[in-house]
């Protein structure tokens, strides 16, 4: 797996990465180049960014499994708030119980009975609540993208676990699906939201039923096992997120699953058949080597795949304000603009 850090070129990292992976001919070595992230060196933004994501605790949260059983501790005895907040001008929302869930409806204040879908699934860590942050970027893509965005609260671990949030989520997916009509549904998730929505998207072609337009997985959550060995070294620069912490919340999410299914981690699961998708990682992100083997296989399975994989960019870089993230949310308006083929 390539790791982009140290000191050596990215034409002399990529002919290692060949070497130890016997990639030889013209086909592989296109795919390689592709799945390999850019050579150009991160904004001085977004290097501020991180440095400033550093000073705060976010990382401490997910330094230890305690760190994690104290954080569900707190949310327990005060949950947090899921109510819209954010969502800024020329957006309406309403609110509806979906087979008990809360699920919000937003939809341009001009139009708000036209326009594509969004589902829209937020991150977390399948513990922590949907927050401000994703409001806002949720009232952004109701605007720019003139859509109506579809936002389920799903209920947390780690009391609910995978086996049945996803089939839960696939359900409520059908229905999204069936009810559309001629208007496209676009599935979109970040983190932990961008794992639901593939197990989801996997779950909706076993039982039998249609796809959505499209996946668009920003940083997604796809592997709880977090075994791989480059990923100590990942976890060293990853301005946000800890090995210890995230195994333990997978294990929460998994509940009487093993962290290897595929509800827990869709990256185990099967490609064929499941609609395009459009990946955004960044090489700071412990989960980028997942979005590499993703893109493989969903290439392998006939299914269209473009991955954004970003230099020196962080766990959910799309939703961040420095160029790149400006140049992700560009290409995902795009997208939803003209689909994914």
């Amino acid at each position: 797996m390539f790791i982009l850090f140290g000191q050596n070129t990215f034409a002399e990292n990529k002919k290692k990465v060949m070497k130890k992976n016997n990639y030889d001919t013209a086909d592989d070595r296109t795919t390689l180049y592709e799945l390999l992230p850019d050579n150009a060196e991160p904004s001085l933004q977004s290097r501020c960014i991180n440095g400033l994501l550093r000073l705060l605790p976010i990382k401490k949260r997910l330094a230890s499994a305690a760190a994690v059983q104290e954080q569900v501790r707190r949310l327990s005895l005060r949950p947090a708030s899921y109510e819209p907040t954010g969502l800024g001008r020329g957006v309406t929302v309403t609110l509806k119980h979906v087979a008990g869930w809360p699920v919000y409806y937003t939809a341009p204040s001009e139009n708000p009975d036209a326009g594509d879908y969004v589902v829209f699934l937020h991150g977390g860590g399948y513990i922590n609540e949907i927050v401000r942050a994703h409001w806002r970027f949720i009232g952004y893509l109701t605007r720019n993208a003139h859509v109506r965005c579809i936002v389920p609260i799903y209920p947390l671990a780690p009391h609910a676990t995978a086996k049945d949030v996803v089939p839960a989520m696939g359900d409520l997916l059908r229905k999204i699906l069936e009810d559309a009509g001629p208007a496209k549904a676009t599935v979109m998730g970040n983190s932990a939201g961008a794992g639901l929505g593939l197990a989801a998207a996997q779950w909706l072609r076993d039982s039998g039923y249609q796809q959505p337009n499209g996946l668009v997985l920003i940083s997604p959550g796809l592997d709880a096992s977090f075994s791989r060995p480059e990923q100590l070294a990942i976890a060293a620069h990853d301005p946000i997120q800890d090995i210890p912490g995230v195994i333990e919340v997978g294990r929460l999410y998994a509940g009487d699953l093993d962290v290897a299914h595929p509800y827990v981690s869709p990256l185990n699961g099967d490609f064929r058949g499941l609609a395009p998708m459009i990946v955004f990682s960044g090489t700071l992100d412990l989960h980028y080597p997942a979005s590499i083997d993703l893109a493989a296989k969903a290439r392998a399975a006939g299914v269209p795949v473009e991955l954004h994989l970003r230099r020196g960019q962080p766990h959910n870089y799309a939703a961040m304000p420095t160029p790149e993230g400006r140049e992700a949310r560009a290409i995902i308006l795009r997208v939803l603009a003209q689909g994914l083929t």
